[in-house]
């Protein structure tokens, strides 16, 4: 890695930041540490060209809260979400608002490399886009009509349960609907699903 690619840490846990901050360094990433969402607002508009590890649980400005105003403002850096608390509603609605990635505290390193290799490529590469929706409409379409209904119900927020209600089937039935797709749609978490179904632009 090189060590001019930055990595902004919003965090209001000390030892998360401090932590986080070690576990990049020593993977060749720069990192500059906020202890709030509004910390890092005040410098978002003139800070250096990076990727931001955005927590989600935080006092003043949620994560949520702060990705909604740096779209505001026009911050175009790559957002991957933090959370201790995830929920399939907050993925949701932190990848609709454009999240790289969404990951669970704790998280492994390799996801977390993963993540950020992912976000640093997303930096200047809109000209890919059209090849991206292409290819993520071939993975929806490679699905039974069930699967994409039970896909449906994980883009509107929804858990298991509420969407077996909503289909009439059981929710053993949903794990395995959602275990195949997953399969086909070459998605390691939720995060990865949700983004291939944005890209297809499938809506809930």
């Amino acid at each position: 890695m090189s060590d001019d690619q930055l990595i902004h840490i919003v965090d209001d846990e000390d030892s998360v930041r401090k932590s986080a901050s070690f576990l990049l360094r020593t993977s060749g990433f720069e990192t500059r540490l906020y202890s709030s969402g509004t910390a890092f607002l005040r410098e978002a508009e003139h800070a250096p060209q990076g990727c931001i590890l955005l927590d989600i649980r935080m006092p003043e400005m949620d994560g949520l809260e702060v990705q909604r105003e740096l779209n505001a403002r026009g911050v175009t850096m790559p957002v991957i979400v933090l959370t201790g608390h995830g929920d399939i509603g907050t993925a949701v609605q932190a990848m609709k608002a454009g999240a790289v990635d969404f990951l669970e505290k704790p998280f492994e390193k390799e996801q977390l490399l993963d993540a950020i290799a992912t976000a640093f490529a997303r930096i200047g590469s809109d000209d890919h886009s059209g090849a991206a929706r292409r290819d993520a409409k071939v993975r929806i379409d490679a699905l039974s009509p069930r699967e994409q209904d039970v896909l449906r119900g994980l883009v509107r927020g929804h858990p298991n349960k509420t969407i077996a209600y909503d289909l009439g089937i059981s929710p053993r039935t949903i794990e395995v609907h959602r275990a195949n797709l997953m399969g086909k749609l070459k998605a390691r978490s939720l995060s990865e699903a949700l983004k291939v179904a944005f890209a297809a632009g499938l809506a809930g």
